[in-house]
């Protein structure tokens, strides 16, 4: 089992800059893919990035690509996902959520945190 909490949120202005992070509890942290998704008002939870449990390989939307970087920290148990240039697009609930591989398919991942709101103003 293994327990996501995400943290990080919050109001940005547009070209400004956020670090979302994902706590994950459970020994088998080191062994999971984590990705992740975000979903905007009236819309469905679409995948930002994903990486492996190595770091080796990692994974971006078109949307965020150059903006966004994925990175985790097995030691600390937690992944983080810095986003930069951010637009008010970009504005959503970001989730963390841990798979068996770094896939971009939502029914892929098997543990979900609560998420985190980002909202960016214009």
């Amino acid at each position: 089992q293994v327990q996501l909490v995400e943290s990080g949120g919050g109001l940005v202005e547009a070209g400004g800059s956020r670090t979302l992070s994902c706590a994950a509890s459970g020994r088998s942290f080191r062994f999971q893919s984590m990705g992740w998704f975000r979903q905007a008002p009236g819309k469905e939870r679409e995948f930002v990035a994903s990486i492996s449990a190595s770091s080796v390989y990692t994974y971006y939307a078109d949307s965020v690509k150059g903006r966004f970087t994925i990175s985790r920290d097995n030691a600390k148990n937690t992944v983080y996902l810095q986003m930069n240039s951010l637009k008010p697009d970009d504005t959503a609930v970001y989730y963390c959520a841990g798979g068996v591989r770094p896939a971009v398919e939502i029914t892929e991942y098997n543990y979900w945190g609560q998420g985190t709101q980002v909202t960016i103003s214009s």
